[in-house]
């Protein structure tokens, strides 16, 4: 399983207040099939930070890609692989 970082900032902050209960509703589903590892927002505004967990970049952007916010282009996405340290 390899993890992926999921930039998400603000394109359109009116969109993205509308549409937040059906992202949050979104990434709760991708929660439940094991795709999230943690998630949040940038309390600057700027946007969210979402680390899913999939088996490559292909199957995370297909992910992300229907996200609510993505779809109405309230939010663009930046997806990094990401190797997960521990201290």
């Amino acid at each position: 399983m390899k993890y992926f970082a999921v930039f998400l900032p603000m394109r359109d902050e009116a969109k993205s207040k509308d549409l937040r209960p059906n992202h949050l509703a979104y990434l709760k589903e991708q929660g439940e099939k094991g795709h999230i590892f943690v998630k949040g927002r940038f309390v600057d505004g700027w946007g969210g930070l979402v680390i899913y967990q999939g088996e490559n970049l292909e199957e995370i952007e297909a992910i992300v890609s229907r996200d609510p916010y993505v779809v109405s282009g309230a939010r663009d996405y930046e997806i990094h692989e990401w190797e997960m340290q521990k201290a």
